[in-house]
């Protein structure tokens, strides 16, 4: 019991490294929380009868409360077109209503501590998964991921507590303990970020049984929480709808925050995208094209995963092995960030697993996710960006774009890499249980 309890204080002290600097982060950078402020402010313009899609609106808002801007001109633009753009659901403003009713300072401690919490036990709950089968692997990944955390802490985004409510709900699915609450976690999940949850909840779909209903009771919550919010905003901007839209191209286009490709204003950060169209846009920097091989590419992967899961049966162990490659395939077709890619917990049972096997699966399934981990955290990603401004490295040519691609860039291919792999491992042993269940 006693490694356990080590174990265990790992993953809390990890945990509590992340939220301190974190909330060092909140506290003294000029965007710090900024991520909050994205859904906070569009929620108070909401319950004030201000249409939040309205750009100018909602900066006006900011401002007249006090909000202030970074000071150098390049960063206020980047924070007003990165933070003062709403792009969010109705869904997701009708939940944050209630923490907007409150001051920004309270509204935003409160939603640190929230999402603190959410990460931590959905954390904990993976690792009592994943700790039966390998300790010491296990924790070493959690702790890993736990570390790495301080970006989604620090702007506050909404991707903490949406992954760590999806990750909890996945543990009460596949545990099958505290069902009501799962389904609970998993529709508010749903409602304020669905292409992060969306995925997740289409395996329990497709797993049939007990799971599909779980699931389509989930939806049915999910429709419960977000017509009313859409209503709500139809009722105070009836123009709601174009308006988000216009604001997602104006993010997505080129040269802008939400571009994937080398021109993005945040291609030289520590938070740049990791879907697949940031890979592509490499080869040839066109929407048409690497939106298109985006698609295709993760939408082969994710169509043959899933006509697997409709022909096998839904054990803990088929469950875990799915989930693992969904969490890493899940961030590929469409705009995805690092602190999205946090859903890589649901990787770790599926490792430990393999893990306590042995064999050559055993160390192939903890290297690629370890990568993933990595290509995927905060740390890592600030120490590239360094290095890649100080080599001044360019995008012209094509060994530019490789360099970049393998060096300063790599979580598009390292989830790619562990997608695959652990779709791989899930076709074969469905296969050979099927056979088997066959010849007998």
């Amino acid at each position: 019991m006693l490694p356990h309890r080590k174990a265990l204080l790992c993953l809390l002290l990890s945990g509590a490294v992340s939220i301190a600097w974190g909330s060092y982060i909140a506290l003294t950078s000029p965007s710090g929380a900024g991520a909050f402020k994205a859904i906070y402010y569009p929620a108070r313009c909401l319950i004030e009868h201000i249409d939040p899609y309205n750009v100018a609106d909602l900066q006006q808002k900011y401002t007249s409360e006090g909000g202030k801007f970074p000071p150098k001109p390049a960063e206020e633009f980047l924070f007003r077109r990165a933070m003062l753009t709403c792009v969010n659901l109705p869904g997701s403003l009708l939940l944050i209503a209630p923490l907007a009713m409150l001051p920004w300072r309270v509204a935003a401690l409160l939603w640190m501590v929230v999402t603190a919490s959410a990460l931590l036990l959905a954390a904990v709950l993976i690792w009592k998964a994943a700790a039966a089968e390998a300790l010491k692997p296990s924790t070493a990944l959690i702790c890993l991921l736990l570390a790495n955390t301080e970006l989604v802490l620090g702007m506050e985004n909404l991707a903490g507590i949406v992954v760590g409510l999806c990750v909890i709900a996945v543990w009460c699915f596949v545990e099958e303990r505290f069902v009501l609450a799962g389904i609970v976690c998993l529709a508010v999940s749903l409602a304020l970020k669905p292409h992060d949850a969306g995925f997740v909840w289409l395996y329990f779909v497709l797993a049939g049984g007990a799971n599909r209903k779980r699931a389509l009771q989930t939806l049915g919550l999910t429709a419960a929480l977000t017509l009313p919010a859409i209503l709500w905003v139809h009722h105070v901007a009836p123009q709601w709808f174009g308006e988000m839209r216009a604001n997602l191209h104006t993010l997505a286009a080129h040269g802008s925050v939400n571009d994937p490709g080398p021109a993005s204003l945040t291609f030289h950060s520590a938070d740049s995208v990791i879907s697949l169209q940031a890979l592509f846009s490499l080869v040839r920097d066109d929407p048409r094209f690497y939106n298109l091989a985006s698609y295709l590419a993760s939408g082969a992967l994710l169509v043959a995963g899933a006509v697997r899961v409709l022909r096998s049966p839904s054990t803990k162990l088929n469950a875990w092995l799915a989930l693992a490659a969904i969490s890493a395939l899940s961030m590929l077709p469409v705009y995805h960030r690092a602190y999205d890619a946090k859903l890589l917990l649901l990787a770790i049972p599926g490792c430990a697993l393999l893990w306590s096997e042995g064999g050559p699966v055993k160390r192939i399934a903890g290297v690629v996710t370890t990568l993933a981990l990595l290509a995927t955290a905060d740390v890592p990603a600030s120490i590239l960006l360094v290095l890649m401004n100080n080599l001044k490295v360019s995008a012209a040519g094509m060994w530019g774009r490789l360099s970049i691609a393998l060096i300063f860039h790599p979580a598009p291919m390292a989830l790619l890499a562990t997608g695959i792999l652990y779709l791989w491992i899930y076709y074969r042993r469905t296969m050979v249980a099927a056979s088997t269940e066959r010849g007998r």
